[in-house]
Order: structure tokens, then C-alpha cells, then sequence
């Protein structure tokens, strides 16, 4: 949740609906920037949250958050995507009425609000409201190429999803649903920014998936990301040309797409 103005100013009014941040929470902060640093290639610099929390930087343009406090606050170590939302508050309540759970917040956080939330399934994700971070178009660009939910339920979930965050709500500048190649598609101005799958069309939810938001980083070179990432004391789950599934040493998982595949 490591949100900061900038000289570049988009406020949630105008980018609602979208993924507009991610953020790790971790136990280590040295190990995890050194891990990060030699696998995406990321710089840091300091947040203005305290000594536990560090910003990435691809080519000086904030692409993700780090929180070393799983351990002290006892949170899992995971990636959690953020979107932006008109109002928080509205956001929780929304959750709450729809079965989902509301973990912390919402809380102000200058020069905004966050709160932090789980749906029927389980999955947990973030809102924010206020101030995005720099340029939306430049972090979209600089790191995620898209972040995906895997669920029981992609039908159930995007309903669930739509009703908290306006999705294809007709109101000017809010994301757009579709269903393309099996998947429930979330576009925001036209190009992709989530997607949610659930297995093949009309099949029984499955119950052995544990719901949970994915990250995709894009990223030059996939071999190499998942060879540093093993030198690094990660693993790698999956793998193909086009992308891998990773496994920080904390256990958070991520994914590498080839800017190719995106």
C-alpha cells in the first residue's frame, strides 16, 4: 500500500475499477530486494511508511510495494493487487453485504485510503482511494503486464468483483467485461488489466483450487528471470517460452510474461 503523489497526478475519479498497484508482504526486507533486485531487475527507495516498507523502480517509475511485516503483524507472505475505487469506505461496506471480508481498514494513508479485503473465496485483494502513483499508463507499461484471478467461479467472481468495483457500470472511465478464450476479460481503455478463469465453460467449479489473485510482471527474458530466480533461492513452478510461474524464497508466488505474449 505504499502509495505516493507525484509531479503526475491521477486521482481514483478518473482510473476507478482498474488495478492500480501492487504490493508484497514479506518477512525480510534485505533478502527480498536482493531477491527482486536480481530477478526483475528492480532499484528501491525508501517509503514514507517507516524502515519496514521500500518502493521498486523500473527506469525511476514506481512499479510495486514492499511491507516486511508479515511476521510482525502475522500475514501471509503474498502479492496483492490494489484498484482503484471512488471511495473506500463504499468499497468494505460492498464486500461485507456480498459475503467477502474486510482485513484491515479502510485506513487513511496520505495522500489517500486503503483497506484491505478478501472475497466469498477467499482471495485476498486491496482498494485504494486518492492520489495514483505518478503516471497509471507509465506503471501499467514500466512492470504488471496484468494481474489474473484464479477461482472456483470466474462468472460468480466477476459478478462479485463488478458490484464492488463499478465494473461495466456505464459510468464514464470505468472497465469494460468481456469473455474471450475461456476467460473473463477486464479491459480499461482498452487494453487488458485482469483476467479471471475458472476452468472450461459451463464445467462444475472446481474445488480443489485455492482462490487467489496472480501477478504478471512483464519482462524481456523469461529464461533468465527464472534461472536468477533459482540461483537466488526461488523455485520455478512452471515454465514455458512465453512465461513462468516463480516462487520467491518467502514463497510468495509471481509470474514473468514475455512482453512478446502481452
Amino acid at each position: 500500500m505504499n502509495h505516493k503523489p507525484s509531479a503526475e497526478i491521477r486521482s481514483t475519479d478518473s482510473v476507478f475499477g482498474a488495478p492500480c498497484w501492487v504490493s508484497l508482504t514479506s518477512r525480510d526486507l534485505d533478502a527480498t530486494q536482493e531477491f527482486y533486485g536480481a530477478v526483475l531487475g528492480w532499484r528501491w527507495r525508501r517509503d514514507t511508511l517507516g524502515a519496514h516498507f521500500r518502493t521498486a523502480l523500473v527506469d525511476d517509475v514506481p512499479v510495486a510495494g514492499i511491507a516486511a511485516v508479515a511476521s510482525m503483524w502475522q500475514m501471509a507472505v503474498a502479492w496483492t493487487p490494489y484498484f482503484a475505487v471512488r471511495s473506500a469506505d463504499d468499497a468494505a461496506s460492498r464486500t461485507r453485504e456480498r459475503g467477502g471480508t474486510v482485513a484491515v481498514g479502510p485506513i487513511s494513508l496520505p495522500p489517500g485510503r486503503a483497506a484491505l479485503l478478501a472475497d466469498r473465496e477467499g482471495a485476498t485483494f486491496g482498494v485504494w482511494e486518492g492520489k495514483l502513483i505518478g503516471n497509471w499508463e507509465a506503471w501499467q507499461q514500466a512492470a504488471p503486464s496484468f494481474i489474473r484471478l484464479h477461482t472456483r467461479d470466474a462468472f460468480d467472481s466477476a459478478i462479485f468483483y463488478g458490484e464492488i468495483l463499478d465494473w461495466a457500470s456505464n459510468r464514464p472511465g470505468c472497465c469494460e467485461v468481456h469473455y474471450e478464450g475461456g476467460e473473463v476479460v477486464l479491459r480499461s481503455g482498452g487494453d487488458v488489466v485482469a483476467r479471471i478463469e475458472s476452468g472450461a465453460l459451463e464445467a462444475a467449479p472446481d474445488p480443489t483450487i485455492r482462490p487467489h489473485w496472480q501477478v504478471h510482471f512483464a519482462v524481456a527474458d523469461v529464461a533468465g528471470c527464472a534461472r536468477a530466480a533459482e540461483k537466488h533461492g526461488g523455485s520455478v513452478l512452471r515454465e514455458t517460452a512465453e512465461e513462468a510461474v516463480l516462487r520467491d524464497p518467502d514463497g510468495a508466488q509471481f509470474t514473468v510474461t514475455s512482453h512478446r505474449a502481452r
